[in-house]
């Protein structure tokens, strides 16, 4: 029989005496580890170090950067606000490093999005004379000129700018040029040159160059790097475009305004000599609708021009602006994508995005349709009875020549639409959602199945906001119940509208009930049921009521969702905030700029001209 040992008066067996001996080790041990630091007393050059710098040790109690596998790990400050990094309920943080997969990892803040750094947009000059008299249908069609030609720019990646005469009379030449006996269409040319200069130089066009090609086209590309070390002109197009540093344009301006023949000159380009300019006979893709170029390729926009100068210009602004579509569409001659990774509950989701895909597809008004750029004489004019192949597949593919536009939905409004459920608890998420499940869907064919989120997020912002990823996506959330509209200024031309808009903005956006309904192709995945598709519009909208509640429970049930879905919620998070900055940039940039030449004349207030509000298009919110 084993001997059985006796402790404070308790028979204990030889196995519970091993393990209670094994446990009462444990607890000395680590009594030992955590009590011996806190028994030894501080040294007395280090308290008074401490006392004389007043150094504040960091709590640990609530910060995000410590854990419980590291709950010694320091507090650490998050990065610096950064001015113009909020709009609406999106915050974020511009950093080399936005391809972490998770942007808390850098930001230490889960609703902090991590975006990659803004690139400095080059300036591109434009001089408008606002001194000439002018009648009032005459401003209205030259401002909407420059804002075609703003847009366009825009749209490019460049910082487009209207100069006045108010720079020029800011350079120390103007007095020079004021007192010299010379031909009024020289002291005009030169009035552009004085306010370019005074500007610092980098790029100046006229307000009817411009540019009709692919984003990543050479040309375009080393105009927006914004270098250019010699003073150029391009072959062709006469005084249309220049490109140089402000020493080489000061010594051009030196040369012209003293040149002894200059009485005689019509511009500066004569009352220079040959060598001032570096010619560059490339310039492919861009367009210069000068007088000559419409006169001679465009006969009956021509004509109304010089029948009645306010309404040809308005003919013609219809015509670059269709022009800068069809271009478009050429680039994309596999049509557009609404990606719908997971169609059979998904339709309503992606409405919106697919009447913008209808009308991308479309025509758009031209008084000469069947016409084409001046530098793309071979184009494929748009045709309504053939229009831009538009389809709904499931996952995306980054294929040349295909528009992407993809819907991100919260998890939240996902699960509720797959489910079909009016309301979700916490043990329906854990137990029976899928989780991750639509950037799964949406890269299956690039990634596979068997990668986990962090690779898929990757690859979800590089599509997002990768190199050129902007001239080939959009990417909106599906809690928004219509699209910005000012998506014009992501293209870089008017969208055409519906028949059923009702003209009350630029490019007006319908509401549900006027939208076309997805077509959805069999090959794509399965084809939803009519009673789901019935059930889907209760769904969603409820879902966009959760997702903007601050009720306790709803942001209980919201919270639990994200949690379980990091991967889906990083993504819907930084496809808004990429959004959201592109729509902060362009209002910062026009409030910067109403400030100057918005036009002709004066408003009836007397101050700059309220053209400028032709120039800027209605804004919504967030």
């Amino acid at each position: 029989m084993p001997k059985r040992h006796t402790i404070l008066g308790l028979r204990i067996g030889p196995r519970r005496t091993s393990f209670l001996f094994v446990s009462l080790g444990l607890f000395a041990l680590f009594t030992l580890f955590f009590t011996l630091p806190s028994a030894i007393p501080t040294g007395p050059s280090l308290s008074k170090t401490l006392a004389d710098h007043k150094v504040s040790i960091p709590k640990l109690k609530g910060s995000i950067s410590s854990s419980i596998l590291n709950p010694f790990k320091p507090v650490a400050h998050p990065p610096p606000v950064q001015k113009n990094s909020t709009y609406g309920e999106s915050s974020w943080y511009s950093n080399w490093n936005w391809l972490s997969p998770f942007s808390s990892s850098v930001t230490l803040d889960e609703n902090r999005s991590l975006l990659p750094p803004l690139k400095e947009r080059a300036p591109i000059y434009c001089y408008y004379d606002t001194t000439v008299q002018k009648d009032e249908s005459t401003k209205d069609a030259e401002s909407e000129l420059l804002l075609t030609w703003r847009r366009a720019w825009w749209a490019q990646g460049f910082k487009p700018i209207i100069l006045s005469a108010a720079e020029a009379m800011n350079n120390p030449f103007y007095g020079e040029l004021q007192r010299l006996e010379v031909e009024p269409a020289f002291k005009k040319d030169m009035m552009r040159w004085l306010a370019w200069e005074n500007m610092g130089g980098g790029l100046l066009s006229h307000h009817l160059l411009f540019p009709m090609g692919a984003r990543q086209d050479p040309l375009i590309s080393y105009l927006r790097r914004g270098e250019y070390p010699r003073l150029t002109r391009w072959e062709g197009f006469q005084d249309a475009l220049f490109a140089g540093p402000k020493a080489e344009i000061t010594t051009a301006i030196t040369q012209a305004l003293r040149n002894p023949q200059v009485k005689g000159a019509k511009g500066l380009i004569p009352a220079v000599s040959s060598d001032t300019f570096r010619v560059d006979p490339t310039h492919d893709s861009l367009a210069f609708y000068d007088v000559d170029t419409v006169a001679k390729k465009y006969p009956k926009v021509a004509e109304e021009i010089s029948a009645s100068r306010a309404p040809g210009l308005h003919s013609l602004n219809m015509l670059i602006n269709s022009h800068l579509h069809i271009t478009w569409q050429d680039m994309f001659d596999h049509g557009i994508a609404v990606l719908k990774p997971l169609p059979e509950h998904t339709t309503y989701i992606i409405e919106p995005a697919f009447e913008l895909a209808t009308r991308l597809a479309s025509c758009g008004d031209s008084p000469e349709p069947s016409s084409c750029p001046p530098n793309i004489p071979k184009c494929s004019p748009c045709v309504a009875s053939h229009p831009m192949r538009i389809s709904t597949p499931g996952p995306y593919r980054n294929t040349t020549g295909l528009f992407s536009i993809g819907t991100v939905p919260h998890p939240y409004t996902l699960q509720t639409l797959l489910s079909l459920r009016e309301s979700v608890d916490i043990p329906w998420i854990r137990r029976k959602s899928t989780r991750d499940e639509w950037l799964r869907k949406l890269f299956k064919d690039l990634l596979g199945t068997g990668v986990g989120g962090t690779p898929r997020l990757i690859k979800f912002k590089e599509a997002v906001a990768g190199e050129h990823a902007t001239a080939h996506s959009l990417w909106v959330t599906a809690e928004r119940e219509s699209l910005p509209q000012d998506l014009d200024w992501w293209f870089g031309f008017a969208i055409p509208r519906n028949a059923t808009d009702d003209g009350k903005s630029e490019t007006p956006v319908p509401g549900p009930e006027r939208r076309p309904k997805p077509q959805h192709d069999p090959n794509d995945g399965p084809i939803p049921k009519e009673e789901d598709l019935a059930r889907e519009p209760a769904l969603l909208k409820k879902a966009r009521d959760i997702i903007k509640s601050k009720a306790e429970d709803d942001v209980r049930i919201r919270s639990a969702m994200e949690a379980w879905n990091l991967a889906d919620t990083e993504a819907w998070r930084f496809a808004r905030a990429f959004l959201a900055r592109w729509r902060v940039e362009r209002l910062k940039w026009e409030e910067e700029e109403s400030k100057y030449a918005g036009g002709a004349g004066s408003d009836k207030g007397g101050g700059r001209r309220s053209g400028w509000t032709r120039w800027k298009d209605t804004d919504d919110d967030e």
